[in-house]
């Protein structure tokens, strides 16, 4: 019935059917099951803890771990130290009823009820859609806070066995805080490394690689409530070390396995915490008393609100994003209690606590108020207040890429500041990761892949799974590749264009249009780079026809320009190559000389200009006076070459109608060099040449 459920959340929904059944059991005459703690606490929650840790959005939690550890850790005490100290008040006025009890009984009483509940925030809240930071917030909030109430139970429920409690064992409890949430991670992070390390040996057993994440994850959850350390934390630590480490490791397979077995093992685990949660409350043993009851709810949510708003005036003067009267209230209005609390108040020995009857019976109003009340009520405030919600686009490569950059950048600016933030600390435990970790625990070259490119690869396969999930598998063509897959959304298919086939003469046609009328500019834009001369290729012999016609015009100018002009200093070698290769006719010789060889340079040579030596040449050259054998000898040496092509030897080729002196007085007339515009009062000859 979908206009029940957008109503009612799915956690009261189940709590009616629980209240249902247990009363149908009642009516037969038989003794309704209750939900025992050691069910709870060791079969029905590990596996939404694990859910939750293994696939938990870790770059908003750590951008808001400190809002959320000040929210969990000071926020829990304050609400466990007020609503105590208020009842131990309300039990002292209260009458003869609620005399006895003491002040460490309240105190127990109020940390057990104090915690927020990640079963009942998570029934919730997802349904809800809130944006990604108060998610964050109050879920993480409840995550964290385990080890605070783990703490404070057994401290109180230990206190309550003393006859005397010194100064010395508060210090000793304070400790124990550490120790227990600090031991809890520890505990997770080395099971997670383990099964990473594990999951690198595996690619001969894929059938067995989910088997291994359960497994370890639930060995940290044991190892840790062995030791009364905090199982939650350590099932947390756990699946969030090991995820990025198997799932590089594992197949894809394995990877839908784990991701679709916990998802459905966390449903199944909190449809019978909240069935049960309403068959207890038919089946256990009740004791009301307005006063108590009615106290405790009022006290609850003023703590609430007060330690919210407290808190959160507080962290606003460090937080870059401040949070607003609305997510305030959200973060107020979504502290629920769910079964963890009960299951505690369950646990209580009849021995010290003899009211404990009176306890749940107030634990089990607090949490129908909080589920039923604030749960249903949630949503239209959400939508009345205009909160803003989740955003349920997929994060692109774009995104990706400017994260990184930001992070990056920001590191730079922490480093050049020298303020070392945790862009600084999280660059730090990143190549660290990158150097060390990644190579011991990661098999294969996924190793040494850049993150980008790991990312792509996820989500590459994960788009082409929803394509065939979706069906739309079969209008992709057989040969497409797995790149383009990503591409193509099943939904709205664009419809193709139809491209006209171009025959072979064609295409060959509309080439050589394009390559005639793009010549111009590619000669425009020919550079040289002086050190590294190398010739186009695919230069054909009409490109030399057409550079041979616009030298020669160049050459008549410089030719009227510098006919008096004296010999110009001769540069190095690589300039030499460097005007050889852009001014071949300037040592075109004239027609009127037959006896001379043919001579062929090649401007992609390297050979070519240091084989010419050139400083001999400026005297024969130069002189007018013909060349002696002895000269001959020492001097230029010039090897005849056979026409290669029919572009590079016209160039090159001599005329029969020059001298070789008239040649040498060319190559040294036809370039000289750069002419810088002539400042005022400066000779145009300058000096000593």
């Amino acid at each position: 019935i979908p206009s029940v459920s957008n109503i009612v959340p799915e956690s009261c929904l189940l709590i009616v059917v629980g209240l249902l059944v247990g009363g149908l059991i009642k009516g037969v005459g038989e003794k309704p099951p209750i939900l025992k703690s050691d069910i709870f606490f060791l079969f029905l929650l590990p596996p939404i803890i694990l859910d939750a840790g293994y696939f938990l959005p870790l770059r908003p939690f750590t951008e808001n771990l400190g809002t959320i550890l000040i929210f969990a850790v000071v926020g829990t005490l304050w609400n466990a130290f007020f609503l105590g100290g208020l009842m131990y008040a309300v039990c002292q006025l209260g009458g003869p009823g609620l005399n006895h009890i003491g002040l460490l009984a309240n105190l127990l009483f109020g940390s057990i009820i104090s915690a927020v509940d990640p079963v009942a925030v998570l029934a919730v809240f997802e349904e809800i859609h809130i944006n990604e930071l108060l998610h964050i917030l109050v879920f993480g909030e409840s995550l964290l806070n385990d080890a605070v109430t783990v703490v404070l139970y057994h401290l109180f429920e230990e206190f309550a066995s003393f006859e005397q409690v010194t100064i010395l064992d508060i210090i000793l409890g304070f400790l124990s805080f550490f120790v227990v949430s600090l031991g809890g991670v520890l505990v997770g992070v080395i099971y997670g490394l383990i099964a990473a390390f594990t999951s690198r040996f595996t690619s001969h057993i894929r059938v067995i690689e989910p088997l291994f994440v359960f497994l370890y994850s639930y060995m940290a959850y044991l190892s840790a409530e062995l030791f009364h350390l905090s199982g939650i934390m350590a099932l947390i630590a756990a699946g969030v070390v090991m995820r990025p480490y198997v799932e590089a490791n594992i197949s894809h397979k394995s990877h839908t396995t784990i991701k679709y077995f916990l998802k459905m093992w966390s449903s199944v685990s909190e449809t019978l915490i909240f069935i049960f949660l309403g068959v207890s409350t038919v089946a256990g043993h009740h004791y009301w008393n307005w006063t108590f009851v009615i106290s405790t709810l009022f006290f609850c949510l003023i703590a609430r609100v007060l330690g919210v708003l407290v808190l959160t005036w507080f962290i606003n003067k460090f937080r870059i994003v401040k949070l607003t009267p609305k997510d305030q209230f959200i973060i107020a209005y979504g502290g629920l209690r769910g079964a963890i609390a009960f299951s505690l108040g369950y646990l209580l020995d009849y021995k010290h606590f003899g009211m404990r009857d009176m306890f749940l019976t107030a634990i089990i109003t607090v949490i129908f108020f909080t589920v039923f009340v604030q749960g249903m009520t949630i949503r239209p405030l959400v939508d009345l207040l205009a909160v803003k919600k989740k955003q349920e686009t997929k994060r692109s490569i774009n995104e990706e890429i400017h994260t990184q950059f930001l992070d990056h950048l920001l590191t730079g600016i922490e480093d050049i500041c020298g303020h070392y933030g945790h862009h600084h600390w999280k660059d730090k435990l990143n190549r660290f990761n990158k150097k060390y970790v990644k190579k011991c625990l990661i098999a294969g070259e996924r190793s040494k892949e850049p993150q980008l490119i790991a990312f792509y690869h996820k989500m590459e396969m994960k788009q082409a799974i929803e394509l065939v999930e979706s069906g739309g598998i079969g209008k992709i063509p057989s040969a497409v590749s797995t790149v383009s897959i990503q591409n193509i959304n099943p939904q709205t298919l664009p419809l193709e264009r139809v491209l006209p086939a171009l025959s072979k003469d064609k295409e060959e046609e509309i080439r050589k249009i394009l390559r005639t009328n793009l010549q111009k500019t590619r000669q425009r834009l020919r550079s040289y780079n002086r050190h590294t001369l190398v010739a186009d290729p695919y230069e054909e012999a009409w490109n030399q026809m057409l550079l041979r016609r616009q030298k020669a015009r160049q050459l008549e100018q410089k030719m009227n320009n510098y006919l008096t002009v004296p010999v110009h200093r001769l540069d190095s070698p690589t300039m030499s190559r460097a005007r050889i290769g852009s001014d071949p006719l300037a040592y075109e010789p004239k027609e009127d000389s037959e006896n001379l060889p043919i001579i062929t340079i090649d401007p992609a040579s390297p050979q070519s200009p240091e084989s010419v030596d050139l400083m001999s040449e400026e005297p024969k050259g130069c002189s007018g006076l013909p060349p002696s054998p002895e000269e001959d000898e020492e001097g230029l040496v010039m090897r005849v070459k056979e026409p290669s092509s029919p572009g590079t030897d016209d160039v090159f080729t001599p005329g029969t109608s020059d001298s070789p002196s008239n040649q040498r007085m060319l190559r040294c007339l036809s370039d000289p060099g750069p002419r810088p515009e002539p400042e005022e009062g400066e000779p145009f000859i300058p000096k000593g040449q």
